[in-house]
């Protein structure tokens, strides 16, 4: 049996001859850059996001970094000026801030949602504050009443990191990408909307912002030759344009098939060593990850078990961001920050294999597997 944690492949062939369609429409038709792709891809996906502006960048770290740079640029922040994100995140989060010379100041997750705690949020900022970087991890919505109202109350901009939620939801509608300030998205490959390479973008309602993100992700200029910023090459070329475009007619679909799996492990995961974070309403997750908490340090022993039985399973993310070399010296870190509810997670957590392309008898062989697991 073989039971890959995601073929790409596989959810490729889903929409195949659309995709052969597209890709063979832009090299024939001899535009590669900034095109009609570009603008109907940006078109239609503020149209379903529920933003005025969509951005299209090279990929999704580039596209949390220039929101970031653009509101240095703005002079809405400025070097030293501090961000809240949530410990429990993948790097590129904390590199966008970096990047930038802002200040990352983490914050621990709760650990029955493994998302930001809203409870934790205002203990941590200071006069420097200036924005959150709230972050839909594993696609499930991390947004919250109270932190909007924090938001508001402290002045701060919210910046979502919707690289792994395509299509999920608040509770009053709101699609993630549309609710904060601005957000960064990535289209790589294995993402609910997936590119055939690097591919990202940033959505706005904020028509400063996007002149400005534009701009910057266009090597600073606004007019050609005339640059307004020291920016860099960062753009979505047309082939991944038009991929994008394809599969986002069936984001929604597909996004459905990942909820009748999501709930089959609900439903029949029955071990004692494993811990599943909380149940959202099915608006409220695209389920991008199933992840599972391994207890009793077996995590590792249950990934091997899974893979020697040809099912693949990923560690998101065995190495906390905190813990990682490249910030082992920075100011911010140091004495090194100690966030037990983060580092358990890094210790125990495994994502399962979901996606639009596995079968619900995959599925079950997969529960059968784990089910046994001691």
């Amino acid at each position: 049996m073989n039971i890959p944690f995601l073929s790409l492949k596989d959810v490729t062939a889903l929409h195949g001859v659309e995709i052969n369609e597209a890709v063979s429409r832009v090299v024939n038709g001899g535009w590669y850059l900034q095109g009609q792709e570009n603008e109907k891809f940006e078109k239609h996906y503020s149209e379903f996001i529920g933003t005025k502006y969509t951005i299209g960048c090279a990929n999704g770290l580039d596209a949390l970094i220039w929101i970031f740079r653009a509101y240095v640029e703005l002079g809405v922040m400025q070097p030293g000026d501090e961000v809240i994100v949530p410990a429990n995140t993948y790097i590129a989060t904390i590199l966008a801030i970096t990047e930038n010379e802002l200040k990352p100041v983490l914050v621990e997750p709760k650990p029955n949602t493994l998302e930001l705690d809203d409870d934790r949020i205002e203990e941590a900022i200071t006069p420097r504050t200036k924005a959150i970087a709230l972050v839909h991890l594993y696609g499930r919505c991390a947004y919250t009443d109270k932190i909007g109202e924090i938001c508001k109350k402290h002045n701060l901009k919210l910046v979502e990191d919707n690289a792994q939620a395509h299509g999920c939801k608040f509770t009053d509608g709101r699609v993630t990408g549309s609710i904060g300030d601005a957000a960064g998205h990535s289209f790589y490959p294995g993402k609910n909307l997936g590119a055939l390479g690097d591919a990202g973008a940033v959505t706005t309602n904020d028509p400063e912002l996007a002149a400005a993100v534009r701009a910057l992700a266009n090597y600073g200029s606004q007019k050609k030759y005339v640059f307004k910023y020291a920016g860099r090459n960062s753009r979505l070329d047309e082939i991944q344009a038009a991929v994008l475009d394809v599969k986002l007619k069936y984001l929604v679909t597909d996004n459905q098939h990942r909820k009748e799996v999501a709930h089959y492990y609900y439903e029949h995961l029955n071990n004692p060593l494993i811990i599943l974070p909380d149940l959202l309403p099915d608006e409220q997750n695209a389920y991008h990850l199933f992840p599972i908490l391994v207890a009793d340090g077996r995590r590792d022993a249950l990934h091997d078990y899974l893979e020697q039985n040809g099912v693949g399973t990923v560690c998101h993310y065995p190495i906390a961001p905190h813990k990682q070399e490249c910030y082992l010296k920075d100011d911010w870190n140091n004495p090194q920050l100690s966030l037990p509810i983060t580092e358990q997670i890094s210790a125990q957590e495994l994502s399962l294999p979901i996606g639009p392309t596995i079968t619900l008898k995959e599925v079950e062989q997969v529960v059968k597997f784990i089910n046994s697991f001691k």
